[in-house]
């Protein structure tokens, strides 16, 4: 005999199913969102009203569900010297979808702000800047933090009957005279440094010096080690003492505007840099004082925008907009990201690089329209979304 459930029963059913069913964003401003994969949902807004006075405008919206994709930092050709088209990076990673990252010195495609990536810092930035930092097992959920953050390392060793600690004056970038600079083997082959400078090659476990270059550069990076290279002959007493066979350890500080603990960056798989938090923890940040973000002409004018952050219900998004393209997009503001952050109830969000940099790659095609003339821009590194 066949068990019959009474109708109350079945509204409880219906109502904890309709519970357990992912939301949808009830806003028609959005439409209907294109299913890319299980997770991950592309919209598209082109409602003029998002930016103030009203425009035309086109943005690229990726709703993302933190338990069925991954997030994660890319560099342009596996290598921080050097740049690369969003597209092709997004293809060697087999992703999903993908857009631009970081602030990056468009002459050598180095990262001008802070970045970890796959658990390896490879730029330091001495500037507070905002950033997203990003946990990403491979079993369980994506976790995002969003602060404001300044990182630095230095080195220590014991050397002519002392203890030394040095600052590090700069990662995996270029050399300035009269600084100290540690370059990973994530930089490049070597350290791409003229000659004029003093150069070491630390390898092994622990770290001990191998090799000691004068006036010749490009130092080979081992895979195992690192390079260290001074601008200039005239050594400081401290790196005078830094001879062959001298151990040598590392230490990372994180310093956070908002609190995040130091353990936060140092478990991360990845932090990004950016110029600009937006919100956090559900406060909207309206000046951006202590990022020295003071130019009106980056803040309060029209570019193109990309941009990180997620939503009251835990879902993670990543937003493109057009801009410089009258007709097509005018491009939005910081007041204007405010706004469209309200819209999509984000608590967190942040500003990453834009203007021609501004990509977003969905099934191997780029899906915005880039304002650079010559097509989408190579850029330093990008944030990749892949399958769980």
């Amino acid at each position: 005999m066949r068990a019959r459930i009474r109708p109350r029963v079945w509204l409880v059913l219906l109502l904890l199913a309709g519970a357990c069913r992912a939301p949808e964003p009830e806003a028609e401003w959005l439409g209907v969102p294109d299913r890319v994969a299980p997770g991950v949902e592309l919209y598209r807004a082109t409602d003029p009203t998002l930016v103030d006075p009203p425009g035309p405008i086109s943005a690229y919206l990726l709703r993302l569900d933190p338990q069925r994709v991954r997030l994660e930092s890319a560099l342009a050709n596996n290598a921080v010297l050097g740049a690369e088209a969003v597209a092709a990076i997004a293809e060697r990673h087999g992703a999903v979808a993908a857009v631009n990252g970081g602030f990056f010195n468009i002459d050598n495609g180095e990262p001008t702000g802070a970045l970890k990536v796959a658990g390896e810092l490879v730029s330091d930035t001495n500037a507070v800047r905002g950033a997203v930092i990003i946990h990403d097992p491979a079993d369980g959920r994506t976790e995002l933090t969003f602060d404001q953050i300044t990182v630095r390392m230095a080195m220590h060793f014991e050397a002519a009957g002392r203890e030394w600690s040095v600052p590090i004056d700069g990662v995996d970038t270029t050399r300035i005279r009269g600084r100290l600079m540690l370059y990973t083997p994530a930089y490049y082959t070597d350290t791409d440094t003229a000659a004029n400078g003093v150069e070491w090659m630390l390898g092994g476990q622990p770290l001990r010096v191998i090799e000691i270059r004068h006036d010749r550069g490009h130092m080979p990076i081992p895979r195992d080690g690192v390079a260290l290279s001074y601008g200039g002959l005239s050594l400081p007493d401290e790196l005078a003492a830094l001879q062959p066979g001298v151990a040598v350890s590392f230490t990372t500080t994180w310093s956070a505007v908002h609190g995040s603990p130091a353990e936060r960056f140092d478990e991360a798989d990845h932090v990004i840099g950016g110029a600009g938090l937006l919100r956090r923890n559900g406060a909207p940040l309206t000046t951006w004082e202590n990022e020295r973000l003071h130019a009106a002409a980056f803040t309060h004018v029209r570019h193109p925008r990309t941009i990180v952050g997620q939503d009251r219900r835990g879902f993670i998004w990543l937003v493109a907009v057009d801009g410089r393209q009258a007709e097509h997009s005018v491009g939005m503001t910081f007041p204007d990201l405010q706004r469209l952050a309200d819209r999509l109830e984000l608590t967190d969000a942040l500003n990453l690089d834009g203007g021609g940099s501004t990509t977003m790659v969905v099934r191997g095609r780029v899906v915005n329209r880039p304002s650079d003339l010559g097509g989408p821009r190579a850029v330093s590194d990008a944030i990749l979304v892949t399958l769980r």
